[in-house]
């Protein structure tokens, strides 16, 4: 049987057909936009990014008629734009060039003279790996019959959104709003951005010279990679950071502790329990930024040619009409929802950056699959401790699960295994042998609790562990599954043997 189902009502049509035994082969049911609603759209979805394109793709599969509302002149949100994938290609293009400059390849026997970095065509293959997936959208769109609507989304009613824009409004009556605007860029209180010597994020992907010297505001994901970048590329990068270790919210502490001594070795200085009081321009075009202690104490003054601001993300919930009708936001500006990502007014939704969780472009894609077979009357779950997150330095760190701060605290019984690459055979034929396999498991039960990795690799090698805990498996489980040889995933193995059986076999 195959049923093609375009609206909501057909969803509902289809229900009743089935259950009273009415229903026919190779049915096809159109939407009805002829009643006294004039429906525009099943499902309207405000924002393009990887939670709003995935999720407007997704509905259109299940037969919904699908608007998608974005603003900006590309689809993609920051996250193709301005984020994850323009940052990766940079920190891919970087590590080639610091292997290639530095005596790595030598060491390899790979002689090359004369290395040069030529900045400008390395950005252009950074934008032109943009504008291709910006592109594949659109094409998407095209492909699943999803409307994009260019404009800046306002709720103007439970049922209603206006795209506005220089052209004029665009009003779409919908049964279903989606909202998932995602985040933007959290100001720090006193300096002022210019995206040219005091840059975001979004600006330190585009510099036009290597800074001197480089004082990034923030230890976290997006300032240990983005501060990577440059390092790699010849600045000198200092890391301010507030908290007493790396790689910002949850990570594990003895992670943390060994990524930072690679970073470090790698030449990335770090201040940490310290706060950035101020910054002034000079005359001579440098930058004055005053520090000191985070539990007080003398202030010091560090000087550098750019200034990074990445002090995190805030949901970007302002100014989309949801005081209209009566959605309020909580106390850090996120939307309330349900289960169901449904807001306090059943018909609007929201998912991603703009609701709690952590902000992460995997997790509210996700969101938005299952908000949508959630309007179509599928099951909506999702398990949040089963998300992952990355951190694309070289080494990359990945984890999945419960920190052991976080076993400590809440009383769980566990056991640790760990395995360290340099004791992994493939990572020893590649001379990358930086990092380990960290897992955790229940004392009593076996069952995997949480993973971390710190290695070249580690943001596939994560998957594994997610796919593991979803299913529930216990750390013999894994032990006992074959992997292949020499593979790094060998080290993911052998830990899970050390966290099961107390031991593993190659360390």
């Amino acid at each position: 049987m195959r049923i093609i189902v375009k609206s909501l009502d057909a969803v509902n049509a289809v229900g009743e057909a089935v259950l009273n035994g009415t229903y026919c082969q190779n049915a096809e049911l159109e939407p009805s936009i002829s009643d006294t609603r004039h429906v525009d759209a099943d499902v309207t979805v405000v924002g393009s990014g990887p939670g709003g394109y995935v999720a407007a793709i997704k509905a259109a599969q299940l037969g919904f008629k699908t608007v998608c509302v974005e603003k900006n002149a590309t689809l993609g949100g920051t996250c193709l734009n301005v984020g994850c994938i323009p940052s990766k290609a940079l920190l891919n293009n970087s590590y080639l060039y610091h292997l290639a400059h530095g005596n790595d390849f030598e060491s390899r026997g790979i002689e090359i003279q004369g290395i040069s970095l030529n900045l400008e065509k390395m950005m252009a293959q950074k934008s032109g790996a943009v504008k291709a997936l910006t592109g594949g959208i659109a094409h998407l769109f095209k492909q699943n019959k999803v409307t994009h609507v260019n404009g800046y989304g306002v709720i103007t009613g439970k049922n209603q959104v206006t795209a506005k824009s220089a052209d004029g409004d665009q009003v779409i009556n919908t049964k279903n709003i989606l909202i998932a605007t995602g985040s933007e860029v959290t100001p720090f209180p006193g300096i002022e951005i210019d995206e040219e010597t005091i840059v975001s994020s979004t600006g330190a992907l585009s510099l036009k010279k290597v800074p001197e010297d480089l004082i990034v505001i923030g230890g976290g994901v997006i300032g240990v990679e983005l501060g990577s970048v440059w390092q790699r590329l010849g600045s000198k990068v200092t890391a301010v950071e507030f908290l007493g270790h790396v790689g910002g919210m949850g990570i594990d502490m003895e992670i943390s502790k060994n990524f930072q001594r690679i970073l470090q070795k790698q030449g990335l200085k770090f201040k940490l329990g310290t706060k950035v009081m101020g910054a002034t321009k000079r005359a001579d075009g440098k930058i004055d930024v005053a520090v000191e202690a985070a539990a007080g104490g003398k202030n010091e003054t560090l000087v550098c040619d750019v200034l990074l601001v990445c002090v995190g993300r805030r949901p970007f919930s302002q100014n989309l009409g949801l005081e209209s009708v009566g959605i309020e936001l909580d106390s850090r500006g996120r939307i309330p929802v349900n289960g169901r990502f449904q807001t306090n007014v059943p018909s609007i939704y929201a998912i991603g950056d703009v609701i709690a969780g952590p902000m992460l472009a995997h997790k509210a894609e996700d969101e938005g699959i299952i908000c949508v077979e959630g309007m179509a009357g599928g099951a909506v779950h999702i398990d949040y401790n089963c998300v992952p997150s990355v951190i694309y330095t070289h080494p990359e760190v990945a984890w999945v699960g419960k920190t052991e701060e976080q076993l400590k605290e809440d009383g769980v019984p566990y056991k640790v295994g760990k395995f360290p690459f340099a004791a992994n055979s493939r990572a020893k034929t590649n001379a990358d042998t930086d990092g380990l396999v960290k897992i955790l498991s229940h004392k009593d039960t076996d069952r995997m609790l949480g993973a971390h990795i710190v290695g070249t690799g580690a943001g596939d090698m994560i998957n594994e562990a997610t796919l593991a805990m979803e299913y529930g498996a216990s750390c013999e489980d894994i032990a006992r599954v074959c992997h292949a040889h020499p593979t790094v995933s060998e080290a993911f193995r052998e830990a899970n043997l050390a966290a099961s059986f107390g031991k593993a076999i190659n360390f």
